[in-house]
């Protein structure tokens, strides 16, 4: 068995508790019905929010919301690069799985911009 990252990123609407709750509701249902996972596979989940987006944890909904009770998560600010995307929430959510599962990344509400190669 060995471990994997799966990526995500979405914009969130405005700086408030529940844009944000809705943001990690959306984002992490889309990335566990695309890659089909099982929290009893996940090591740990990374959050990470734009300085604009100081209302709440993210981490709080994925606990709340999707009983990651015993997942290992931690918030960070992501670094102020002058003219980056605003209002981004983003997630890497490390699993254990086979050799052979090949994530899908998922960027939502905006996001998708994070993709280009000169972002």
């Amino acid at each position: 068995m060995i471990t994997k990252g799966i990526r995500g990123a979405i914009t969130v609407k405005e700086n408030s508790k529940e844009a944000i709750k809705a943001a990690v509701l959306e984002l992490l249902g889309e990335m566990v019905k695309r890659n089909n996972i099982a929290k009893e596979n996940i090591s740990h989940a990374i959050f990470t929010v734009t300085h604009d987006l100081n209302a709440d944890f993210p981490a709080k909904y994925a606990r709340l919301e999707f009983g990651w009770h015993d997942v290992a998560m931690m918030c960070y600010n992501e670094l102020d690069v002058p003219n980056s995307l605003k209002m981004c929430l983003r997630v890497m959510i490390v699993i254990n799985c086979n050799s052979e599962f090949e994530p899908e990344f998922v960027y939502l509400n905006g996001a998708e911009n994070l993709r280009r190669s000169d972002v």
